[in-house]
């Protein structure tokens, strides 16, 4: 059992009154952020192979045990839907974790991963946190309360999208061909690339959040899980771009993704599934 499938779009209104979970979601970053650091770039590092093939590290299982002991002891009533010990309790108000997305670069000492935390209400994310402590980056945003990041001297900066209105003048991410070719995309990568200004596969969270910072226009990925990508969608749209599907259904588990500035998502959309 995953996430509830909402009736709802990532943009619906919401009329709660999120600034103590958003203050919370903070803190379980905070302490995510010290429990990964604590084994970055360790020697003596334990990594494991999971049933999917993927590694999981001493380092993600201890982070995801710090987040779930908070919110068991702060929020006992909502659910916990999380990369390495699954679901438990509620789908109404349920905590999404990727304690570590992009393990591949926590063990190869690579410092771009990211602690990604989100709060979903009735299946729609509203809450996400994407930090970045090996960098010391981070952004967040909550509903109604805009999309922001901190700065080298602490005071956050609220972030958005950028205006760029053509494809031609388009900055994109398209992650990786490999990602592309698995599921038959080839020709839709390559047609991408050409009607761009700029491609890049920069990988994992990064992109969303250069995205919605109006530093790319186009991001897109596949094979993607809830957890990898709930924590992006408010950010995203928050700072006023507009997060989907590859076919363009306001969902976190259709296992894939696109992220736009807004502008520009029907023109993309129409450009990767046109014939």
């Amino acid at each position: 059992m995953t996430s509830p499938t909402s009736p709802a779009g990532f943009d619906a209104p919401f009329n709660g009154d999120l600034s103590a979970d958003l203050e919370l979601a903070l803190r379980l970053a905070d302490a995510a952020d010290a429990a990964s650091m604590a084994r970055f770039d360790a020697a003596d590092l334990d990594v494991q192979v999971k049933p999917d093939t993927s590694h999981v590290t001493e380092a993600d299982l201890a982070t995801e045990r710090v987040i779930r002991s908070m919110l068991e002891a702060e929020r006992p009533d909502d659910g916990v839907f999380g990369e390495e010990f699954g679901v438990t309790g509620s789908t109404t108000r349920q905590w999404i974790i990727d304690p570590i997305d992009g393990t591949a670069n926590y063990l190869k000492g690579i410092p771009m991963w990211t602690v990604l935390i989100a709060l979903a209400i009735d299946g729609v994310p509203r809450i996400g946190v994407a930090s970045q402590p090996a960098l010391g980056r981070r952004w967040w945003a909550a509903a109604g309360q805009g999309a922001w990041t901190n700065t080298p001297d602490a005071a956050p900066r609220r972030i958005t999208v950028s205006s760029v209105d053509t494809i031609e003048a388009a900055s994109a991410s398209f992650q990786s061909i490999s990602q592309w070719d698995e599921v038959g995309k080839l020709d839709e990568v390559v047609r991408l690339s050409r009607a761009v200004w700029r491609d890049r596969g920069y990988g994992d969270t990064w992109p969303y959040m250069l995205l919605a910072e109006g530093r790319l226009e186009f991001v897109a990925e596949f094979g993607v899980k809830e957890y990898d990508i709930a924590a992006l969608v408010p950010i995203v749209t928050e700072a006023g771009g507009r997060f989907t599907s590859f076919d363009g259904r306001d969902s976190i588990a259709d296992r894939s993704s696109l992220a736009t500035n807004g502008i520009l998502h029907e023109s993309f959309l129409s450009l990767l599934h046109s014939s």
